[in-house]
Parts: C-alpha cells; structure tokens; sequence
C-alpha cells in the first residue's frame, strides 16, 4: 500500500512505485536496492509510469529515491560495447524524454546521492529540491565516457556550458551548497523538511491553473530549443489556445470581479 502521508495509492510496479493523492500530487518513488540504479527494467518502468502521468495528468508530481538516497546512476553492470551504448542511451533518452513531457509540474526531492542518470533525472523535472545531504554529479568521465542520459544537454542548459563542462570534464561531486549557488537546486531543505516542502510546493501548483501551466511549459520547452523568432511563433500560437479553456474565463471574470489570487481553476 502507499504512504498514507501522501493520500491514496493507486498503483506500484517492481522497481518503480506511482502514488496518486487526493490533493493532486502524484509521488513517483524508485524502490531498486541498494542504490536505485537506473538498470534498463527500471528505466522502462519509470517511463511506463511518465505515460501514465500523462494520460492521465494529475495536478503535480514529486519524484523522489526515497530519504537515503536519490539514484547513484546507471547499472555499470549492464555496460559493455557500442552496442550496449546504444540500447542503454536510448533507454535513458526514452525515459527521461517521457518525464520531460509530463504535462504538469515536476519536481524532484534529492536526498542523498544524484550522481550520472540520477543527477540526469533530475534535470528532466522542472524543479529540483535538495536537502542539506544531498550531492550531485556526472561522474561519467571519471569511466572514460561521457553522460547518455541527457547531462551534456540539459545541464548545460541549465546552468550554463562553462559550469556544465566543469562538472562533466572533472566528474566532481557538489553538495547542496554549491548545486544551489550555481542553479542545479532550486531550494535546499533540512532532510526532514525534504518530502514536506516538495509536496507543498506540489500540491499548491496542483490547486492552479494546471492547464495553462502545461502550455506554458510547453512554450519554455520548445523554445528553448530553437532560434528566439521560433520560440516566439510557438509562444504565440499557444497564448491564443490558452483562451480556449475554462480556466482562462474563469481567471478573467474572477480578476473583473474581485481582482487577482481568488479564482477557483477546473483544470480545463
């Protein structure tokens, strides 16, 4: 069965465990002893579990490894040849796209280690709050290869190319501190504090205008990776579907009537 602190379960594989609350956070939590590495059944699932999240969106989500510990990257084991390369890289790619296109807010809680794929996993969510214990890193250089699973991409975007090919080139660890100086946290909690703050942070997006914040994250996604004219065609087009939803008259009449902060979203 689920936590009872997060609401009501609704469904668990093996290796990858999906609780949908009532207050709309859905919590994703990876259950792969010892360290959650990401192995290619896990990977499958997690992205079984992203299509669900997104046929079925609730208000937020939360993905989290538990409070030990958030992902210490890939299974070495399953490494071998170019061939292997291949079939791993695009089990990482499938995966960490699927979460990437969840249409709601995503956040990750890290505790612990977030090193190679769980570093990468986190850079795939919106969001990512750390405790005070949490340490972050692309150590795959450190192995003679480099980050399959997104790093040289999302990182760099995230924290610009200099400090991404710093990270990457050395394959050194960050703790909280530093990730959140440079941008790869938003937010650095006491341990304790960790799964309380994501879950707030979640379930107050879930009770906004989860629809309009799909489009807009629609818009800061494609735009990003494309020319500044483009983005801005897409952020066009998307403006004018935003005014097809309930919830855009809704947060119109109610901003008329009784100004902005009181309107009460449907999420269509």
């Amino acid at each position: 069965m689920g936590d009872g602190r997060y609401g009501i379960y609704m469904s668990s594989t093996s290796l990858v465990q999906l609780d949908r609350g009532e207050n709309g956070v859905a919590i994703v939590t990876l259950t792969n002893p010892k360290v959650n590495a990401l192995s290619s059944v896990l990977l499958a699932e997690l992205e079984a579990v992203a299509k669900d999240l997104t046929d079925n969106a609730p208000g937020a989500v939360v993905i989290t490894g538990g409070d030990r510990l958030f992902a210490a990257g890939a299974d070495i084991s399953e490494f071998g040849g170019p061939e292997d390369a291949r079939r791993i890289g695009g089990a990482f790619r499938s995966a960490l796209d699927a979460v990437a296109a969840i249409p709601r807010a995503t956040i990750a809680a890290v505790s612990g280690f977030a090193l190679g794929g769980g570093c990468e996993l986190a850079l795939a969510c919106d969001f990512r709050i750390a405790s005070t214990r949490a340490v972050f890193g692309q150590p795959e250089i450190l192995l003679g290869i480099i980050p399959g699973g997104g790093g040289t991409q999302r990182l760099a975007r995230l924290v610009g190319p200099a400090k991404a090919k710093n990270l990457i080139f050395t394959g050194r660890q960050v703790k909280a501190a530093e990730a959140l100086a440079m941008g790869l946290a938003d937010e650095v909690v006491e341990p304790d504090e960790l799964m309380p703050r994501a879950t707030e942070l979640a379930a107050e997006l879930a009770a906004g205008a989860v629809v309009a914040q799909a489009l807009a994250k629609q818009a800061i996604d494609q735009g990003l990776s494309t020319d500044l004219a483009t983005g801005l065609g897409i952020e066009q087009d998307l403006f004018e579907q935003v005014f097809r939803t309930e919830d855009s008259q809704i947060g119109v009449d109610s901003f008329l009537e009784s100004g902005p902060g009181h309107a009460n979203f449907v999420g269509r």
